[in-house]
């Protein structure tokens, strides 16, 4: 009998937590991160691997295309924010851009060392990274950029 009550109590537990940490906001936002992903791989493969540029300089590229398409999602579908103005928007837009050079150091970074330095394989390393830039992004996103006001919540 006590068995069945701390399962009970376990199943409880898991699914008050799934209910407060799973989110829309968290579930799409993983969605149009794997979608940046896409982007930013697709474009660094393209740039580094087709046209034979350097993986630093691909990177920086890549890396625009994918800040790009990633406000726009992160905006209108991830967070659903509400236009405030030019000047409030354009503040947004710098904070995300911001934000994001923080992660292109990580990854400038990881290339130097992994791919210019130990020869590892661009397309792993790049990958690999896109984790750490992913949970990144979605800190400053959250706590920075997308902020909702008091009364959003």
């Amino acid at each position: 009998m006590n068995e069945k009550k701390s399962q009970n109590k376990q199943s409880s537990l898991i699914m008050k937590l799934w209910k407060k940490y799973v989110t829309r906001e968290l579930i799409t936002y993983a969605v149009a991160g794997v979608m940046t992903t896409v982007v930013n791989l697709v474009l660094f493969h393209l740039l580094c691997n087709v046209w034979h540029l350097d993986e630093m300089i691909g990177n920086i590229i890549a890396w625009i295309g994918a800040v790009l398409f990633a406000y726009i999602i992160n905006d209108i579908w991830v967070f659903r924010s509400k236009w405030e103005g030019s000047s409030k928007e354009l503040s947004k837009f710098l904070k995300f851009v911001g934000a994001r050079v923080a992660s292109l150091g990580v990854e400038e970074v990881g290339l130097f060392v992994f791919v210019k330095g130990l020869h590892f394989n661009n397309m792993i390393v790049k990958a690999a990274l896109s984790v750490i830039v992913i949970l990144m992004n979605y800190i400053f996103s959250k706590l920075f950029i997308f902020t909702k006001k008091n009364s959003e919540k």
